[in-house]
Formats: C-alpha cells, sequence, structure tokens
C-alpha cells in the first residue's frame, strides 16, 4: 500500500493537503523553466515536561511546520525552504530554489534518483502510535520516575530531573519523476538524571527509554532506579595506571563503535576520499565472526522506513558478514560520484544491528550475559562512559576519554575515572573477542556490549 494515513485530527493539515502543496510545487517549478524537482512537506508537534525535585520545572509545547524545494535546470541545481505554507510563500520558495540553480555550477552527478529505483508499493511499518498525555499526567509520570530514582538509595541527594517527551510529526516527500509518500511517526521518551555524593565526591548519572509507541517504554520506576544504581556505582571511584589491557564497552555505547563504522563506509566519506576505510570493499574489516545488517522494515523500529529520504525503495541488506565488508551506505549523489548505485541509504543508515555468529575457537559468538562478558575478558577495562570526540576518520586512530569500573578475576572490582583509552578504529573492529546479547534498542545502531582485546588505558 502506498496511501498516507490520515490524520487530520492529530495535525495542522490533512495528509491530502500536504500531497497537494507538495504536487503544486512540482507544478509550478515545471512551469518556471526546472528540468526536474523534487518537495518535501513536514510537519509534527511535540510536548515535554521536566519535574526536578518533585516541582514542576518546564512545560514546554511544539509545533513545526516547514517545505523544501530542490529544483534542476540541467546539471545545475538549487534549495530554498520556508515555513510559510500560504501559496505567494510556495511560490517564492521555488523561484528563489530556480534563481539559486541559475547560479550554481554544474555538477554531472546531480539529479534525482534513477526512476527504476523508486519505491512504489510499501508495508505499513507501524510507526505511529499517538500518545494522548495530558500535561497533569505526564507530570506525574515524571514524579514517579524521579522519585523512585530518589528513594533508591541514601547516597542520591540531588536531581537534575525527570523528563517525558512526546513527539508525533508527518510528512510527504515527491518527485517530478512520479513518486509521493509518506507517512506519520512518533518517538516518546523518558528519562531521569540525579547526583549521589558520598565524603566529598560527586557523581553524576542517567537512564532513559525511547520508543514509537508509549506502551513500549520501560515503566517509570525502572527508569527512575537504574538512574540511581548507574550513579551511585560511580562513588569513590579511582584512577588507574597506563597499561594495555583488553576493553568491554557497555552496550549503551558500544553503539558508538558502529557509528565510526558507518560513517566510514557512507558516500560522502568514500568519494572524499576521507575514511578509514577507503578501498576496503570485500576485505576482512571485522573479527571473522561478526555480522552486521541493515534493516528498514523492522515494525515499531526506531529506523524503519518504506523508503529513503530520496524515495528509493530500501531493503534488508548484509553490511558486514563474516567480517567481510559487503555494502556501502549510499544516495544517488555518492553513488553517482563513485560509479555506483543509491543502495537506499540518502539520510544514514536504517535500523543497523550487528549480529555475532559462530566465532573464533573458545570465544562467544553472541551467545554470552554481561556476566559473561566480564568472565571472559577475566581482568581489563569496563566503559560505562565515554568524553569528548578524539576519533580521526581519515586515520581511524581512536582516542577517547572514558569512566568506568576495573575489572579483576571477572568481576567487577571499582569505579575509575579520569582516564583515556586509546588505539585505531581498523585494529579494534578486527579485535573484536565478543558481543554480547544484551542489546539495547535507544537508536538506529544496535548491539550488545562488545569486549575489544588490546586498548592501551592512558591513566596517571
Amino acid at each position: 500500500m502506498n496511501a498516507l494515513v490520515s490524520s487530520a485530527p492529530r495535525f495542522s493539515h490533512s495528509a491530502d493537503a500536504l500531497r497537494n502543496i507538495a504536487q503544486d510545487m512540482l507544478a509550478y517549478a515545471k512551469q518556471r523553466g526546472a528540468s526536474a524537482a523534487s518537495a518535501e512537506i513536514s510537519e509534527g508537534f511535540g510536548q515535554a515536561v521536566t519535574v526536578r525535585h518533585g516541582e514542576v520545572e518546564t512545560i514546554e509545547y511544539n509545533r513545526d511546520k516547514g517545505l523544501g524545494i530542490t529544483v534542476y535546470i540541467g546539471q545545475q541545481h538549487g534549495n530554498a525552504s520556508t515555513s510559510d505554507f500560504s501559496p505567494q510563500a510556495v511560490r517564492d520558495t521555488v523561484d528563489a530554489a530556480l534563481s539559486i540553480a541559475r547560479y550554481t555550477a554544474k555538477d554531472d552527478c546531480s539529479g534525482l534518483p534513477d526512476a527504476d529505483m523508486l519505491a512504489h508499493d510499501w508495508p505499513d511499518l507501524d510507526l505511529y502510535h499517538p500518545w494522548d498525555l495530558p500535561v497533569d499526567d505526564a507530570i506525574e509520570l515524571a514524579k514517579r520516575c524521579e522519585q523512585a530514582a530518589l528513594d533508591a538509595d541514601a547516597r542520591i541527594g540531588n536531581s537534575e530531573g525527570a523528563t517525558v517527551n512526546v513527539h508525533e510529526g508527518q510528512f510527504v516527500h515527491a518527485n517530478s519523476l512520479g513518486f509521493i509518500g509518506g507517512y506519520p511517526s512518533s518517538r516518546h521518551s523518558l528519562s531521569c538524571a540525579v547526583i549521589a555524593g558520598a565524603d566529598d565526591a560527586m557523581e553524576r548519572d542517567y537512564w532513559y527509554s525511547v520508543a514509537r509507541d508509549a506502551g513500549d517504554l520501560q515503566d517509570a520506576q525502572q527508569v527512575g532506579r537504574i538512574a540511581a544504581e548507574r550513579t551511585v556505582r560511580r562513588l569513590n571511584a579511582r584512577q588507574l595506571d597506563t597499561m594495555q589491557v583488553p576493553v568491554l564497552f557497555e552496550a549503551p555505547i558500544a553503539s558508538s563503535l558502529l557509528g565510526h563504522f558507518t560513517g566510514a563506509v557512507s558516500g560522502g566519506s568514500l568519494y572524499r576520499k576521507s575514511s578509514f576505510l577507503l578501498d576496503h570493499m570485500d576485505k576482512p574489516v571485522f573479527a571473522p565472526h561478526i555480522n552486521i545488517e541493515d534493516i528498514p522494515d523492522i515494525s515499531k523500529g526506531l529506523a524503519s522506513s518504506p523508503f529513503d529520504d530520496e524515495g528509493v525503495r530500501v531493503q534488508r541488506r548484509a553490511i558486514v558478514e563474516n567480517g567481510v565488508l559487503r555494502g556501502y551506505f549510499l544516495g544517488s549523489y555518492s553513488a553517482r560520484k563513485l560509479g555506483m548505485r543509491s543502495t537506499g541509504n540518502s539520510g544514514g543508515n536504517h535500523n543497523l544491528i550487528l549480529k555475532p555468529s559462530g566465532g573464533r575457537p573458545g570465544e562467544s559468538g553472541g551467545e554470552l550475559d554481561f556476566a559473561g562478558l566480564l568472565k571472559t575478558m577475566s581482568r581489563g577495562l569496563l566503559v560505562t562512559e565515554l568524553l569528548g570526540s578524539g576519533v580521526n576518520n581519515v586515520t581511524g586512530d581512536y582516542s577517547r576519554g572514558a569512566a568506568g569500573f576495573w575489572v579483576e578475576h571477572g568481576e567487577i572490582q571499582y569505579p575509575v575515572q579520569e582516564i583515556t583509552i586509546a588505539g585505531n578504529l581498523k585494529d579494534m573492529f578486527r579485535n573484536i573477542v565478543a558481543v554480547g546479547n544484551d542489546i539495547l534498542v535507544q537508536g538506529s545502531r544496535q548491539c550488545g556490549s562488545i569486549l575489544v582485546e588490546g586498548m592501551t588505558v592512558a591513566g596517571r
């Protein structure tokens, strides 16, 4: 099906109204001399309620809308946008884009997607779940979340608050090749951050839950308790001497390693030759028991979509297969720059999931839980927080501030802080010993905790 879901009662404009605006923009662009054009119209609204120390700190409402048009005059192109949906403003925006296009240089890689790659039929991925949450109920939910954190341990002495977020939006994308599609979506979250003290030491940590459907969020009290537990366990942290040891990246931050990988095999980095994985297609880049898939069609998935930002159809793809790189992330422009075709990733990856299997002799293929990973590591560093952004995307050099816990005999001994972990991403990927089954879904990149051997830990 490719019908837009009717959502007029929740939004200022009906889906049909957005469709009509998009078609009017394309028609006017053609009338004014554009050889091709694409348009996107979107609107959304949200509510955020924050409670701190049991009192309402902020209540925020937002309602946004916008439209953008990209026009092509042969191999020249221009883009313009506005938040005004009036007919005159729409025409003025198209004219502005055309004026820009006439002054730009020709680019033989610019243009709409190849017509044969556009999506025509797609499934309902169950991405829209309205949350009718009156502000009084949101306040009560935030209070319960924060109170659970404050009650969890006597050492929790301060709070940065608990926040309940509701967001819903819808969009329509259309182009002059005949594609038109769009859908409503939702994203709701609940978060809590608290501060614990012992002697003169103060530590802060947080936790959050996010989902398309509010019914899939973690319980408010659970979010608060986890935030408290994560905060208290950081008290009385020590420093470490400089050494080389295995490092276990806890699941909430392990996904950042997938982010560095994604950036390295995305079109922009590749055609600019600014990637540490340049020319690595069909070569080993990870340990041989690592598999990574890009999955766009997970029901309620946080990064699911039936087509990409250009309207190109999407599909499940093996990006890494038994450690070997099998796929890039390309939109139409970057694909043309590389002499390839779009992979349906204009806008980035979809649900990127690391699925270990097999394994090296005596090592896990993803069957270990978190405790099992600690035992596998035996002695080393568990990292629960990363600081700074010391990653060189060209060379792969990796150096970041960190905090976490020292592990001996497979058990956590004490918290550590004021350390730096360093290595090179190419080595780190190949040196993944095991990936846990403690998969955490908080964004588009999903994996369990990741154990990497042989990293440098710099301390005092």
